[in-house]
């Protein structure tokens, strides 16, 4: 009858450990608080473009890429170039990081959108301000 209550009593005090140590790391690591879960406009990445497709490119910061969406093509017309140097503040959504301002190399800012509400080419063609 010992063995089974220090067994209880053992296997008890393994489950409310595992129950309340964090996943993944100590009990001393922070925490990552829901808010700062949602998307963060105004995150800034920069990197070397990898290759175009109007204006998505894929971007290129040595530790890994990305897809980056400026925008369609009919709305402005970008010309980036495979090997330029850039910035790019925007936002991740979903699969890619959608860009609200470009950067160049030489201090060229390339306004794409702004971070508030929907882009302006929402709802396709002839909606919103054409640039």
């Amino acid at each position: 009858m010992k063995m089974i209550s220090f067994t209880y009593t053992t296997g008890l005090a393994i489950v409310l450990s595992a129950v309340f140590l964090p996943i993944g790391g100590s009990i001393g690591q922070a925490q990552t608080a829901i808010r700062d879960l949602q998307r963060n406009p105004g995150v800034s990445i920069s990197g070397v473009i990898h290759s175009v497709v109007g204006n998505e490119f894929i971007l290129d910061d040595g530790t890994g890429q990305i897809i980056v969406d400026a925008g369609p093509i009919w709305y402005h017309q970008l010309n980036l170039r495979p090997g330029e140097q850039v910035t790019v503040v925007g936002e991740y959504d979903d699969y890619d990081f959608d860009a609200f301002s470009i950067t160049d190399s030489s201090g060229t800012v390339r306004q794409i959108r702004s971070p508030e509400g929907p882009p302006p080419w929402a709802g396709g063609r002839g909606r919103g301000d054409r640039r």
